[in-house]
C-alpha cells in the first residue's frame, strides 16, 4: 500500500451512499483506518452487517435511504463533513439513479453542508453511447459537476479482489469447464485493485482542496486483453484448459439469444461494454495523481487461485490438473 499523506478525516463523517457492497466493504476498512466516523447507507442496510465490527464502538453507523426520494437523502446526510457516492446499477431506472439521480444525490450533498464529495463513475463513459449504463454514467458525471463544482469525480476501471464478482467468477468457470468459451477475447482490460481505489478516495476526501473540481481515471499497471486474464488464471489454478475465442459476431448472438434468461452468461449490454473494453484515455489526471502507486494482478493471483487447484493448498502448483 502506498504511504499515506496527512489527511483531516479523523473525527469526520463520512456518509458513503450504497456502501454495502464490494467496493463499499473495502472503502470502509479504508476510512476507519484513518479514523472517519463512517455512516453506510443504503437500499438495504442489513447487507452492510459485516461492516460492523470493522470499526470502534460508535464508529459505525448503518442507515437505509431511498436515493430518488430528497426527503430520504437528505435525513441521512445531514450532519456529513463528507459524501461518497457508490450508487449504480446496470438495470432499472438508471437516469434516478446514476443519471439525473447522481445530480440530486449531489445537490443535497452540498445542501447538506459537505467539504467533500466523491461520485464514482466508470472508465469508457459517453454521452453518445447506445448502452444506458454508460450513457447515464456520463450523464452523471454532468450533473454531479454542475451540482456541486467541487466534487472530485473518479472513473475505475474494472475492479478486482479477493471477493469481486469478476476474476473469482472466472476462476470458479475455469476450474469446472475443460473448454472455455472467451467472449470478446481481443477486449483490452487495465485491472484495478479494489483497495487501491479505496485508498485513492480516502486521498480525495482528505484533501478536497487539491483534488476537488478535478476528474480522475483509475486504473491498474497493466492491459490484458480478456484472453490473456483467462490463461493466467488457468494458470495461477495449475489447470491445463482449452480456450475457445468467440468472434464478436458469435459472441453478440449469445448475448442477444440468451441475456435475458436468469443466469445468462452475458447480456447484450454487459457484452457491448465488454467488448469496447476499459482502458484509461490518458486525458485526465490519473490514479498516481491521488497519490496511489497500483498493484498488479499478478500479485495477487496466485495466493487467490490456490482455493481452486485440483487438491486447493495441497495441490502443486506446477503439476497441471484437468
Amino acid at each position: 500500500m502506498s504511504k499515506r499523506p496527512t489527511d483531516s478525516l479523523a473525527g469526520k463523517i463520512v456518509t458513503v451512499l450504497g456502501g454495502s457492497g464490494f467496493v463499499g466493504r473495502h472503502l470502509a476498512q479504508e476510512l476507519l483506518a484513518r479514523g472517519a466516523r463512517l455512516r453506510v447507507a443504503s437500499r438495504n442496510p442489513q447487507k452492510a452487517f459485516s461492516i460492523k465490527p470493522l470499526g470502534n464502538l460508535g464508529q459505525v453507523q448503518l442507515a437505509r435511504v431511498d436515493v430518488t426520494r430528497p426527503d430520504s437523502l437528505a435525513a441521512v446526510l445531514a450532519g456529513s463533513d463528507a459524501v461518497v457516492n457508490l450508487v449504480g446499477a446496470f438495470a432499472g431506472n438508471l437516469d434516478a439513479l446514476q443519471g439525473k439521480g447522481a445530480g440530486r444525490i449531489a445537490a443535497a450533498a452540498k445542501a447538506a453542508g459537505a467539504a467533500a464529495f466523491v461520485h464514482i463513475s466508470a472508465l469508457g463513459t459517453s454521452t453518445e453511447s447506445g448502452v444506458d449504463y454508460s450513457r447515464t454514467k456520463a450523464e452523471g458525471e454532468q450533473a454531479v459537476r454542475a451540482a456541486f463544482p467541487a466534487a472530485t469525480i473518479v472513473r475505475p476501471s474494472l475492479m478486482f479482489g479477493p471477493d469481486d464478482k469478476f476474476v473469482m467468477m472466472f476462476g470458479q468457470l475455469i476450474a469446472r469447464m475443460p473448454v472455455m468459451p472467451v467472449f470478446a477475447p481481443d477486449a483490452k482490460l487495465q485491472p484495478v485493485f479494489v483497495d487501491d481505489v479505496a485508498e485513492a478516495i480516502g486521498n480525495a476526501l482528505a484533501d478536497p482542496v487539491a483534488h476537488g473540481g478535478k476528474t480522475y481515471e483509475l486504473a491498474g499497471p497493466e492491459v490484458l486483453s480478456m484472453l490473456e486474464l483467462n490463461q493466467r488464471i488457468a494458470a495461477a489454478e495449475g489447470r491445463s484448459r482449452h480456450f475457445a475465442a468467440l468472434p464478436d459476431t458469435v459472441s453478440g448472438v449469445i448475448a442477444t439469444a440468451t441475456g435475458w434468461l436468469p443466469g445468462a452468461p452475458i447480456t447484450s449490454d454487459q457484452f457491448e461494454l465488454l467488448r469496447a473494453g476499459s482502458v484509461a484515455s490518458g486525458t485526465v489526471p490519473g490514479i498516481t495523481d491521488l497519490g496511489v502507486t497500483p498493484r498488479p494482478l499478478g500479485l495477487f493471483l496466485d495466493r487467490w487461485m490456490t482455493q481452486f487447484r485440483k487438491h486447493g493448498r495441497f495441490g502443486a502448483k506446477g503439476a497441471r490438473a484437468a
